[in-house]
């Protein structure tokens, strides 16, 4: 037995050997009479019976006088309570003085309509008459209910969706709140009122239907919470009249007032009177609900009962806060639904909240500690988010409680892709790191700027942290994490500026280069979220519209970014900055956020003078990529004609254009005409320089230079000789395919000349001839940039061009021949569909790097789906994806998405043609299997079945709807026939199509027709088939008999399956046929056009397909309807008709047999079902019809959780005083299978499973 906590000594309740209630099973003995507690101490009475009056008067207006008028006003009444309540209009302080007014003229009435109150809320249409009140029991009243209630729908008013039901629950709770605090100076003493309601809500939370258990648990709990507000009030009280009885008392005897002492004296003594009768009756609520509904099987019930003991705990916390309650918390914490452990650590929160509470939690801390900790990485997200947020508050209660290892395992959640984990992570961290009060600073050194400012030790800190975490790519998700709580610190730009350009002062760190570079990164993050204003990608579902007062927060930030590092930034990239190229990235990404305006108001010319030469300094002194494109996207933001400042830009930004053009023009000419090898040094300023313009093409409109011309000069040359450096081949298609794209926007503005447009067309045609020579260099790489830029023109230059009004552009669509698909396909199959260790070019040598094999394989999926981008939109042929979907199965952890992705946008363009590709690429798979294995190749082989679950998967993809794909399976049917049968045996007729075993594979999609087409594909399939072909058995025939079976399969118009009647040679009839009863009638337009698809072939080009007469012979009957065992093994493998009768009677022996052991099966099966259904009727005899009757082992068990096995050891440690807390096994398993179905087993609730999932 469990021995349930006691309420603490401040209540002063019966010891332990008085009787009170220890279970469920103490409340009521076996027959339903009252437990009579000894008299010492009041108890509440919660048994079956209801309460009785404790004295003659409350007697003669007990239940036993009801009022007639009840009988027929009651459901009135009792209907307009619920009815306010559910309103929720009026105030419920009105409402309920109208009942105490009615209980105290008539308490039975009043009653009455309280417990139809209670009853109502659950959902229940049923009614407690007077009658049943006054002569039933408990038991018999909830079991009369549950009969009553409508079972049809599992919605009740707190579960009913809604605004309406949603206010429901708070009017409800507000209700019960409001009642006890009315009635908590005189009718909650009575012995009545509180005992009848008590008795009544215990016995519904242990009903099996769920509407009366979660309806009861909740009025238990709130008013369980009702009455410990007015026991705290009563402690109160109580402090407040002894501390004047002892004032009083310390008088001296002159000024004594001895009849104030006897007026206190009883003062106290009813106090404790009242205390003690408000301890019997939450005694009775925590032992008789709490204890066993916070481990009922319902999550919500679980969460009710969590939230409330936490709100005790937090009111009352003399009372309640101690091991004794915190321990049903922490169990919690294990359980399986993530809103019971939301409720656990939010009730937690309210604890650790108060800092004087802290001391009574240390030792539920040092023994749940770990816990909570993991919690951390809850599946749940919001769990997660609670757990940070309680670690956080037990950080502020006590630095010394998390170890290290703790704050770590919170410390790397400030990367996490889920922002409000990030954001509480991030405070977290501030908390720990940030928060701790320099002791050397003062208020001198508050005022202080830049470098000596308080923040720059801590912008430090933030760089170590940031260096230490090793996730150096995701500084923008630190500072988004941290903007919340540390907002002043991140926009100190000054501090940060002055930690880079300034001196250390004496005795302080120099910050090292690493140090630099990250603590750039980190400003750049911060200015960018502060210009934005949204979190970066991956963090934020959409896009957040600022309010008025955040707008002007955002453009006051905008001008102090602009007035800091207008003058800064050039003195920064003057210094050694310039020449770091990941440094001079991020730097040159600061313009992007400018407020340019500031540049002329603020009369700031001359450090944009400085910026421009700093930006062609650069720009002359690098080559890396990156930095040019800084370089470039830095003029492009500064070049807006919508500011004053473009002339002075535009002017620096034409110089250096031309300084480039003229530049590799000249060399270009030296570097052509040298007969003799090229020169290092000469290609490395050609490549050099060829860079730069390239990257400056990206994002500026450089066709008044004219460079394709001799970039196509170059590429031309590079194709004849052979030996030019892939890096200059690789930028010389990128630079002309940005000539290209520069001459397209031209183009497509409607100002050019037709001659323009004609010499657009003649420069891209002969681009694409270049990229497609290119496709055959010796350098993955140049292959790599000709393929990408080839897909780019292509889908460009499409048919789709024209749309939107632009059919001027007609003459510029290209379309690739025959040759060029070839050429792209074969890149595809020779470069991606590839093993991981085979791609040496690709990964530089490192295959053993894991980051460059995922490199590399996001490059080879970039370029699968450029080319499949060509098939969706009908670029290239469909059937060329053939090749591609032929890769499924192989490819599937790298490529299954993309090509799946490919099938429905085939499907959603043209059915047919991709049913006849998805055929196509299975006969390619199978004639690649006979060029391995050989003709006669074995169909168990590894190879055949990889391709049927090949046939099975592509299957899958025509979905459910028969009809929408009806007429796209048939025709990859056809085509599978006309490929089984196109190469006869050289053999003679004798002997098996080449291809016959392909049927087999196609069987696979013979679920995916309708009956109509399964005759006639069949009417089809025996144009090819001969006599012969009908008696052989042998293994190399058993395809075209699985695949004929597959035809006939459901098709009851057709044939026998046992004795393969064929409609060739027989009139032969089964005699034991039976007339179809029950058969689905498709609709007349379906049978009228069982051959529609058969009668396209002269669109389809179908060169073997030949007219059929419908099925119109008299010689085929419905086939004799076997079981359903019998359909599972005669199913494949048919016998025909036209056999030696040695083979029939044969087979049909072994039918035989297999048919009696079946039926032995089945009557054994029987056997056994009519003994559990009598075992099980002779239970139910014994037990009766009664839902709620006495056992021995009470069903309130059954709703329980089973923390057998779970919680292990979990009160080791803990002091109890004398409660075992070791909580049995449910008891009552042998009536399992007697619950409803919304009750599931009790022992999968709490699961530590629940932290297998990572939120990464």
């Amino acid at each position: 037995m469990i021995a349930e906590p006691e309420i603490p000594t401040e209540f002063q309740l019966p010891q332990e050997t008085e009787a009170h209630f220890s279970s469920d099973t103490d409340f009521e003995d076996f027959d339903g009479k009252i437990y009579n507690p000894t008299k010492s101490s009041k108890k509440v009475n919660i048994s079956g019976e209801k309460g009785k009056s404790g004295n003659g008067a409350k007697s003669a207006t007990g239940m036993n006088r009801m009022n007639g008028h009840h009988q027929q006003n009651g459901e009135v009444e009792n209907m307009m309570l619920f009815e306010v309540v559910k309103l929720g209009k009026s105030a419920m302080q009105s409402v309920v003085d109208d009942w105490i007014e009615s209980y105290k003229h008539d308490r039975d009435t009043a009653l009455l309509d309280l417990i139809n109150f209670f009853i109502q809320c659950s959902g229940c249409k049923g009614v407690v008459t007077a009658e049943m009140f006054r002569h039933m029991q408990n038991s018999e009243i909830i079991r009369k209910m549950t009969e009553e209630f409508d079972e049809d729908s599992g919605d009740y008013p707190l579960t009913m969706p809604g605004p309406q039901w949603k206010k429901f629950k708070s009017s409800f709770c507000e209700f019960i709140s409001v009642l006890v605090r009315q009635c908590q100076y005189s009718i909650i003493y009575d012995e009545y009122m509180m005992d009848t309601v008590i008795s009544l809500l215990t016995g519904l939370s242990d009903s099996q239907v769920r509407a009366f258990r979660h309806t009861s648990t909740l009025a238990a709990m709130k008013l369980m919470t009702a009455l410990v507000n007015v026991a705290l009030n009563l402690s109160i009280n109580m402090d407040n009249t002894q501390r004047q009885y002892e004032t009083e008392r310390n008088k001296i005897i002159g000024k004594r007032a001895n009849d104030r002492l006897e007026l206190l004296l009883q003062k106290r003594k009813e106090l404790q009177e009242n205390q003690d009768e408000i301890e019997n009756m939450m005694n009775a609520i925590f032992k008789g609900v709490f204890v066993h509904r916070y481990r009922d099987a319902i999550s919500e019930i679980r969460a009710v009962c969590i939230e409330e003991i936490g709100v005790w705990m937090k009111m009352y916390s003399d009372a309640f806060l101690n091991d004794s309650y915190l321990k049903y918390v922490g169990w919690t914490m294990h359980d399986k639904q993530g809103e019971v452990r939301l409720k656990c650590l939010t009730a937690l929160q309210g604890l650790y909240y108060n800092r004087e509470l802290i001391p009574k939690l240390e030792l539920f801390t040092s023994r749940f500690k770990d816990r909570i900790v993991s919690m951390t990485l809850d599946k749940e997200y919001e769990v997660a988010v609670q757990a940070i947020k309680l670690l956080t508050l037990v950080l502020q209660g006590s630095d010394d409680v998390l170890t290290s290892e703790d704050c770590e395992n919170v410390y790397h959640l400030v990367y996490s892709a889920h922002r409000p984990v990030a954001v509480a992570a991030g405070e977290f961290l501030y908390k720990k790191l940030f928060c701790q009060k320099d002791p050397e600073s003062d208020e001198g050194t508050v005022k202080r700027k830049g470098r000596q400012s308080p923040n720059a030790k801590l912008i430090k800190t933030l760089v170590f942290f940031f260096l230490e975490s090793e996730l150096h790519e995701h500084a923008a998700y630190l500072v988004d994490s941290m903007w919340d709580c540390a907002t002043d610190l991140l926009k100190d730009w000054e501090c940060m500026a002055s930690l880079l350009m300034e001196e250390p002062l004496n005795g302080e760190e120099v910050l090292t280069d690493r140090q630099e570079s990250a603590l750039i990164e980190i400003m750049l993050c911060t200015i960018r979220q502060t210009v934005e204003c949204h979190p970066p990608v991956g963090r934020s579902s959409g896009r957040k519209v600022l309010t008025a007062k955040e707008k002007k927060t955002q453009l006051d930030d905008r001008t102090r970014i602009t007035e800091q590092f207008s003058t800064v930034l050039p003195q920064l990239l003057a210094k050694q900055y310039a020449v770091d190229a990941e440094k001079v990235t991020n730097l040159l990404q600061l313009p992007l956020f400018f407020d340019l305006e500031i540049y002329t108001t603020g009369r700031l010319e001359k450090h944009l003078d400085s910026l421009l030469r700093q930006l062609k300094n650069i720009v002359e002194k690098h080559v890396d990529t990156d930095v040019l494109e800084a370089c470039s996207k830095t003029y492009h933001s500064l070049c807006n004609d919508e500011y004053t400042i473009f002339n002075r830009v535009d002017i620096s930004r034409s110089q250096l254009i031309d300084e480039l053009v003229d530049k590799f023009s000249h060399m270009l000419e030296d570097f052509l005409q040298e007969d003799e090898e090229l020169d290092e040094d000469d290609a490395y300023q050609v490549l050099s320089t060829l860079k730069r313009i390239t990257a400056f093409h990206n994002a500026h409109d450089l066709t008044r230079w004219d460079l394709f011309s001799s970039n196509y000069k170059l590429l031309k040359i590079g194709i004849e000789n052979g030996d030019m450096p892939e890096q200059i081949v690789i930028h010389a298609l990128q630079c002309t395919h940005y000539v290209i794209l520069w001459n397209l926007a031209t183009v497509s503005e409607g100002s050019s000349t037709k001659d323009r447009l004609i010499m657009l067309r003649k420069q891209m045609r002969a681009f694409c001839q270049l990229c497609q020579h290119y496709l055959m260099n010796v350098n993955t790489a140049v292959k790599e940039q000709a393929f990408t830029i080839l897909c780019d023109i292509l889908m460009i230059f499409s048919h789709q061009i024209v749309s939107g009004g632009r059919e001027v552009l007609e003459p510029l669509v290209y379309t690739p021949d025959s040759s060029l698909q070839s050429e792209l396909l074969s890149f595809i199959l020779d470069h991606v569909f590839i093993d991981q260790d085979e791609d040496s070019h690709s990964t530089d040598g490192h295959q053993d790097d894991e980051a460059s094999k995922i490199e590399a394989l996001h490059k080879r999926r970039n370029l699968l789906a450029a080319f499949c981008k060509l098939i969706v939109y009908n670029v290239v042929d469909m059937h060329t994806a053939a090749d591609i979907f032929k890769q499924y199965m192989k490819y599937y952890n790298d490529y299954g998405d993309i090509i799946k992705e490919t099938m429905s946008k085939c499907r959603q363009a043209d059915k047919i043609q991709c049913a006849k590709t998805l055929i196509l690429s299975l006969q390619q798979l199978f004639n690649e299997l006979e060029q391995d294995l050989g003709l006669s190749f074995d169909r168990t082989a590894p190879g055949f079945s990889g391709v049927k679950e090949l046939a099975r998967r592509f299957s899958l993809t025509f979905g459910l709807d028969q009809l929408k794909t009806r007429e796209a399976v048939a025709m990859l049917h056809k085509d599978g026939i006309d490929f089984a049968f196109k190469e006869p045996n050289v053999n003679g007729e004798g002997y098996p199509a080449v291809n016959l075993a392909f049927l087999d594979i196609l069987s696979e999609f013979s679920s995916k027709l309708l009956r109509q087409d399964k005759r006639t594909l069949y009417v089809y399939l025996e144009k090819f088939m001969t006599e012969q072909m009908i008696l052989h058995r042998e293994d190399v025939w058993l395809p075209l008999i699985s695949y004929r079976n597959s035809l006939l399969t459901g098709d009851d118009d057709t044939m026998s399956v046992v004795s393969g009647i064929s409609s060739r040679g027989s009139s032969v009839r089964s005699k034991k046929t039976k007339p179809a009863t029950g058969k689905r009638k498709l609709p007349e337009a379906e049978e009228s056009n069982d051959g529609s698809w058969i009668s396209r072939e002269h669109s389809l080009q179908s060169p073997l397909m030949m007219q059929s007469p419908q099925l119109t012979s008299t010689v085929m009957r419905e086939a004799k309807r076997l079981r359903p065992e019998e359909e599972s093994y005669m199913g494949v493998y048919q016998m025909p008709h036209h056999q030696p009768a040695v083979d029939y009677n044969s087979q049909m022996s072994w039918l035989i047999a297999q048919r009696q052991q079946e039926e032995a099966r089945q009557q054994e099966r029987a056997a056994m079902n009519y003994v559990k259904l009598r075992s099980n009727l002779q239970h139910a005899i014994r037990r009766g019809t009664g839902l709620m009757e006495d056992d021995e082992e009470p069903i309130v068990e059954d709703v329980m959780m089973s923390s057998e096995g779970r919680i292990e050891d979990l009160n080791e440690g803990m002091d109890f005083d004398t409660i075992d807390i070791d909580l049995p096994p449910s008891k009552n398993r042998r009536e399992r299978n007697e619950l409803k179905p919304d009750f599931f087993d009790p022992a999968s609730i709490m699961d530590d499973s629940v932290l297998g999932v990572s939120m990464f």
